[in-house]
């Protein structure tokens, strides 16, 4: 039987979905644990849900950040996404940071995955080189045309730009 949460999850548009995290925030840990979770069709549309109402750097997701990032090889590309983004908004201790950072760099080199999984990727191996520069050679390599060809125009120009405001 599904829960309330899981029936708002399939039955609303996006705006109703912020509105039941709202007003029922005691179900923000389901949402958590639904988004780390093998449940479909409900598991890639709580993590879509919690970036949507997450706050940057949120204290009732930090708890959960290894499971995320342990279970986000075995996610597909769309529920991927979605945890790179969750990912992005969280402060990580530098352990997860470096277990991030490989995460995010196998997911990049797949230049046959979905581009939009790739972006999201990127971004957070961006954003962690920012914090340790000696990183910074890997974003040259990584940004070869090897890695560049299968994205379009726009997101190879919003990845060049994040290089140049890098380097």
């Amino acid at each position: 039987m599904e829960t309330a949460l899981e029936q708002v999850l399939t039955n609303s548009y996006k705006a109703g979905m912020i509105a039941y995290m709202a007003t029922h925030q005691e179900d923000f840990k389901e949402a958590i644990q639904l988004a780390i979770s093998d449940k479909q069709p409900y598991s890639w549309r709580a993590a879509w849900l919690l970036w949507s109402c997450m706050e940057e750097n949120d204290q009732r997701i930090q708890r959960y950040i290894k499971n995320i990032i342990s279970t986000i090889s075995t996610k597909n590309d769309d529920h991927q996404r979605e945890l790179f983004k969750i990912l992005h908004q969280m402060e990580l201790s530098e352990e997860y940071e470096g277990i991030l950072f490989n995460v995010c760099l196998n997911v990049w080199k797949k230049i046959n995955k979905k581009p939009s999984v790739r972006f999201n990727a990127f971004k957070i191996i961006v954003k962690i080189a920012q914090k340790h520069p000696d990183l910074s050679r890997e974003l040259v390599f990584i940004t070869q045309n090897q890695y560049m060809i299968s994205l379009s125009p726009t997101v190879k120009k919003s990845i060049s730009k994040m290089i140049k405001e890098f380097i």
